[in-house]
């Protein structure tokens, strides 16, 4: 609002008069608070709609990518996770037993009349393939997983690793509980990150946005991105693109079962030591073994495997008489291999990497998303979150990818420029010009007495000098 008040240009774009008053910056908080992050996604999602109706989305490539955004809280906020949640309930606990024991009271008054006037007919299920067990199933799962849209990106915190520890589970910062520890450039700060899906084609339309705490890797929420994108948007996208943090064993099974080529760099963790990697073992899917550089046999191990990976191992006898252990394993039980339950999707997506089509896929992204976050960051206001907690940064969010999209979407129009104040003033002075020095007394003589009367209503304001 401070903006508009200064500048001639704005509140002339907004449409507000000069002697007419602005709203209080409070309503903005307000309205924000009242629509919910829903409404700015309707109205993103309104926007890509126009952008695909203009003929601006392809649909045929995809390509991911995150960045990191600094929250609106500063380290100075960040105190132990269990002094801070003890802090509440002491405030809050008995006005929250309070409102439930109200909203309990009113949900029976509810249930009471609905049941008076006979309860509202369940909607008519769509016609389905699936059994009634696999129906059962699958609703079953949807529940029990974590979606990342649904929840706004907030943390799964019930997975927990057994030799790891999230630092937000014990710190928090009490300014904005949802952002986390971030390292950047100039060490550690509170962050978020964006996540960007952008079409493949030359306008380069964002097809959808997620902000998620910084301890969220990008890997994690990228299926429900593209499940959402292509339902959405109905695409059938060739291929996805990403960068090597997306190469999880998940994300690569998940995408090729749906005939989506994954044209992601995979973790290197072969190459990790001086023995000899996994791609020097030849597998024979026939006998189900694999055959090592020496040329002996490596078995399958029920007892050392999962329902993730399988084992399998050479027999002590061959490693201990093999010339080639020294460079192979030290390992006195004899050398060993993990093959994924997916490795076939893996397989898959390493032959794609000497083909030109992955090649070029790979030199595309690092120039496709990267000037969308230079962009954000440099003329909308992305390097610096204004906002706080997920709801209201990813509104933040869905509103600047809105106005990127926009710019894109009124390029493609072609409209005619709209002149400027400054600049339909000056064609005004200069057509009163053309009718002589008569019609230029006659402009000033009629304007004079309102330009007196504005200047004395805004003697306040900053007008610019037009």
């Amino acid at each position: 609002m401070q903006l508009v008040a200064d500048k001639l240009s704005v509140r002339w774009y907004v449409g507000y008069n000069l002697d007419e008053p602005l709203p209080d910056h409070s309503s903005l908080t307000r309205i924000r608070e009242r629509y919910g992050v829903e409404v700015f996604r309707r109205f993103f999602e309104a926007i890509v709609e126009q952008c695909q109706a203009a003929g601006l989305v392809w649909g045929k490539e995809l390509y991911f990518d995150g960045t990191k955004v600094e929250a609106n809280a500063s380290l100075d906020s960040v105190k132990p996770r269990f002094a801070v949640d003890a802090h509440v309930a002491t405030l809050f606990g008995t006005q929250a037993e309070e409102a439930g024991d109200k909203s309990d009271q009113d949900r029976s008054q509810e249930e009471a009349a609905s049941s008076g006037q006979g309860s509202p007919k369940a909607p008519k299920p769509l016609p389905t393939s699936l059994s009634q067990e696999e129906q059962e199933a699958l609703a079953q799962h949807n529940e029990e997983r974590h979606d990342w849209t649904l929840q706004l990106g907030a943390q799964d915190r019930s997975v927990a690793g057994r030799c790891y520890q999230r630092m937000a589970d014990l710190r928090v910062s009490t300014t904005d509980p949802d952002a986390t520890l971030m390292l950047t450039k100039h060490g550690a700060d509170m962050g978020y990150h964006t996540h960007y899906v952008v079409d493949g084609g030359k306008a380069r339309v964002i097809l959808q946005v997620l902000v998620t705490p910084s301890e969220v890797m990008d890997n994690q929420p990228m299926l429900d991105l593209l499940w959402r994108v292509r339902f959405r948007w109905k695409l059938w996208p060739r291929h996805v693109t990403g960068d090597r943090k997306y190469g999880t064993e998940e994300n690569i099974a998940a995408i090729e079962r749906e005939h989506i080529h994954a044209y992601i760099p995979l973790p290197d963790h072969d190459h990790r030591t001086a023995f000899f990697s996994p791609d020097r073992f030849r597998y024979e899917a026939a006998r189900d073994i694999y055959i090592c550089p020496a040329g002996k046999e490596l078995h399958f191990v029920q007892g050392q495997s999962t329902d993730r990976q399988r084992r399998y191992r050479a027999y002590v006898k061959d490693c201990n008489a093999c010339t080639l252990q020294a460079q192979c394993t030290t390992n006195k039980q004899g050398r060993s291999l993990c093959r994924s339950v997916d490795e076939k999707y893996l397989d898959r997506v390493r032959a794609y990497q000497p083909t030109e089509p992955y090649k070029k896929a790979l030199r595309k992204r690092s120039v496709w998303v990267e000037p969308l976050f230079a962009e954000g960051k440099q003329w909308h206001g992305m390097r610096r979150l204004r906002l706080r907690e997920l709801e209201r940064v990813n509104g933040e969010a869905l509103m600047r990818a809105a106005g990127q999209n926009l710019k894109r979407l009124l390029k493609k129009r072609g409209g005619r420029h709209r002149p400027e104040p400054a600049e339909a003033l000056s064609a005004f002075f200069l057509a009163a010009f053309g009718g002589g020095l008569p019609a230029l007394y006659g402009v000033v003589v009629f304007f004079l007495p309102d330009w007196f009367r504005l200047l004395n209503s805004h003697a306040t304001q900053c007008i610019p000098p037009y």
